[in-house]
């Protein structure tokens, strides 16, 4: 290993980048150099599983070629031109096709963005343009959910439902307003009533309260992933989209962490039977290998917006040649490999194996959906008194002594590996994740 190099290349970070999320106290740098299959290796020779996904959305893996080639294809023949006004590329024609030939029916119109986040604040921005344009240009607020999230930018930010994400940053985007999420798991939150029929009443309430001819739309994860893998009741989403809908409501569905196989189907709607209006994508379309986002929408949501002047929106990147391109060939490993069907029986074997850590007193739940997978922390199974995250945090512990890369995400630890993950590297990831976890007590102090 050489450590040399790798100090060298954390103090050179820690003088020139600001990092997401990363106090300035906590000082230490991993410097990741290489890539291949679930695989990773820092700067000074360390091996790491990757039981991220990065930031969910390594769905093929690290290191494939054929993406490569796919990019250098593209550049060699363009690199780039606009696609504002009546501009546009042949990679960008052929994936809007794909896309919409993959989505739900009713899905039927595209506009490109660079990822999540503008592809959040780019629906709500939608959704309001659309009621505008229709005359109702009261429908202005935007209803979303508690421990939601839609990115960090403005319109999408405020829509996030974590305070910690709002705090110092105010005032925030005005008339957004925050519902109770669906996690049955927290009993707490609903009193004696069922999940669904909780939740249907509090929506109906809150739309009595704002005025429905005041709402544009909800925005909201078909399963909420920073949240904690919240997976909701199967008549949630059918009775919460026929709600909205009678009265005019749009639905906006963020799939960023959710779609292009991460949860074995195309699109994470497909599990409850609910086509929304619109759907936010991102992250898996490309498996992270360059930037890119996609909204799609329904034909009448895209007509609407782009009557008269036109859709008043968009990025310099817009449709970007290569992006669309390495897309392309990102989709076609997802099929070509059966990666759905991986992502769904990969899933249950490794929920299995994390089903074996209920045993353990502060493992009070464990959820999984295809490859996303939450294990949920407690204090005590019989009050569900959330675990506190000390310092080290269990995630760095065990990235630290196993090389296994997880997540905590608000007492749940989270787990969304590259689709092409084998057995033996679920084992492994197992086994990094628990070897910890049967090591931590009630008071969240790891012996």
């Amino acid at each position: 290993m050489d450590d040399t190099f790798a100090n060298e290349l954390a103090a050179r970070d820690r003088n020139v980048i600001v990092h997401p999320k990363q106090p300035a106290n906590k000082t230490e740098r991993v410097t990741m150099t290489q890539g291949q299959g679930i695989r990773l290796t820092d700067a000074a020779g360390k091996q790491y599983l990757d039981a991220t996904g990065g930031l969910w959305l390594t769905q093929i893996g690290h290191g494939r070629q054929e993406i490569a080639e796919a990019a250098r294809a593209q550049m060699q023949k363009l690199e780039y031109f606009t696609s504002f006004w009546e501009f546009t590329n042949e990679p960008a024609i052929e994936l809007a096709e794909r896309l919409v030939a993959l989505a739900p029916e009713g899905l039927d119109r595209v506009f490109y963005t660079n990822g999540g986040s503008e592809g959040d604040d780019t629906a709500i921005k939608m959704a309001r343009l659309y009621h505008h344009r229709r005359g109702d240009t009261r429908r202005t607020w935007i209803l979303s959910r508690r421990n939601a999230y839609h990115g960090l930018a403005y319109g999408g930010g405020t829509a996030t439902g974590f305070a910690p994400f709002h705090d110092g940053f105010g005032p925030m985007l005005p008339h957004v307003d925050h519902l109770t999420p669906p996690w049955p798991y927290r009993k707490d939150l609903y009193g004696d009533e069922d999940v669904t029929d909780f939740l249907i009443r509090e929506l109906s309430e809150t739309i009595d309260r704002l005025g429905a001819e005041n709402i544009a739309a909800m925005i909201a994860e078909p399963i909420m992933g920073v949240g904690g893998v919240l997976i909701p009741p199967t008549d949630y989403w059918p009775r919460v989209a026929a709600l909205l809908r009678s009265h005019g409501i749009l639905l906006i569905f963020d799939e960023v962490v959710t779609a292009f196989g991460r949860t074995g189907t195309w699109f994470a709607s497909e599990h409850f039977g609910v086509v929304p209006d619109i759907t936010v994508t991102a992250k898996g379309i490309t498996s992270g290998y360059v930037q890119l986002g996609a909204v799609l929408m329904s034909a009448d949501v895209a007509d609407t917006i782009s009557a008269g002047p036109g859709f008043p929106h968009g990025y310099t990147y817009n449709a970007h040649p290569v992006a669309c391109a390495v897309a392309l060939e990102n989709l076609s490993v997802i099929e070509r490999e059966g990666l759905l069907n991986r992502a769904t029986e990969m899933g249950a074997y490794l929920g299995g194996r994390l089903e074996e850590l209920l045993a353990l007193p502060i493992v009070g739940e464990v959820r999984h959906i295809g490859m996303m997978l939450g294990v949920e922390l407690v204090q005590d199974k019989e009050t569900r008194t959330p675990l506190p995250m000390l310092e080290p945090s269990i995630p760095d512990v065990i990235r630290r002594e196993s090389g296994v890369i997880v997540r905590d995400l608000d007492h749940t630890i989270v787990l969304s590996p590259p689709l092409v993950m084998e057995k033996e590297e679920a084992d492994e990831a197992f086994e990094g994740l628990a070897e910890v976890l049967r090591r931590v007590d009630s008071d969240g102090v790891i012996h």
